[in-house]
């Protein structure tokens, strides 16, 4: 007769077992983006390293997990390889459909920074960074998420030029922006990835945005397309209210206070959030 560590033994085997063979065809389904088999395969071992529990995937710690002397091939994979990338991002969007869509998922959209030392990486600069909390020197990413009751994934991205970048092609050429690419507001690039996932139909009842995405532009886009949202606005931020324009601070204030209540929002950067 097996014991209770036995028979969680062979339970965690059988988990590790079908995730390698699902790895194996997520592998597969993106391969054929790859031209080169070298690149296929260290593609195949960049995504081993990404589901490693590292603290911090940075090149030299995936180099370390991937059993490399350097960070050369994997900067090498990312940077100089020949592969499509837009594809894999739309494999990756399909993939997370097959698995998660349902009819009431929600389109999430974030962004986040990724403190840099230096003026060359790519969209660099001091602007504000969610992951500081502060202004700080660093690169500023916008996501798009999709949640349902199955769980959640991110299935597009975009890095968010500052207007510094967009005016200095030189720079941007050393970096490797291509030249078709322009100044862009966060909501612009929203507007981008939400366009691709209506378009690949992802199955979705509602778009939902902190104030980063509350502005008008994204809101009549939305209801453009008939799509349903929550989008959260600054306290300034005007609507019209019986023929006068008031701010949204000001009428939340002179609501009575049985008119509020608290809904826990989860942990974030700042600690648990509330609303």
């Amino acid at each position: 007769m097996r014991t209770v560590e036995q028979e969680q033994q062979k339970i965690e085997e059988e988990l590790l077992q079908r995730m390698r063979e699902e790895l194996t065809t997520v592998q597969t389904r993106i391969g054929r983006r790859f031209r080169r088999a070298e690149v296929r395969k260290r593609a195949g071992h960049f995504l081993e390293g990404l589901l490693a529990p590292l603290q911090r995937k940075n090149g030299w710690q995936m180099a370390e997990e991937l059993g490399e002397a350097g960070p050369r091939g994997v900067q090498r994979l990312l940077g100089d390889a020949d592969w499509d990338e837009e594809a894999v991002r739309d494999d990756l969007r399909a993939y997370v459909t097959e698995h998660l869509g349902e009819a009431d998922g929600i389109l999430v959209m974030e962004e986040t920074g990724f403190l840099k030392k230096g003026k060359k990486s790519a969209g660099v600069a001091r602007q504000y960074s969610g992951t500081a909390g502060r202004r700080e020197n660093s690169q500023v990413g916008v996501f798009l998420l999709y949640a349902s009751a199955k769980g959640y994934a991110f299935i597009d991205r975009a890095l968010s030029l500052p207007e510094e970048w967009t005016l200095d092609r030189v720079r941007c050429r050393e970096a490797g922006i291509p030249e078709e690419v322009g100044f862009a507001t966060k909501g612009e690039l929203a507007q981008q990835m939400l366009s691709r996932a209506f378009a690949s139909e992802v199955p979705a009842a509602w778009v939902v945005g902190d104030t980063v995405y509350g502005y008008d532009e994204l809101r009549r886009f939305l209801e453009q397309q008939e799509k349903n949202y929550v989008l959260a606005v600054p306290e300034t931020h005007a609507v019209w209210v019986q023929g006068r324009q008031q701010t949204v601070g000001l009428l939340a204030a002179l609501l009575p206070q049985d008119a509020w209540g608290v809904l826990q929002a989860g942990r974030g950067q700042q600690g648990r959030a509330s609303l």
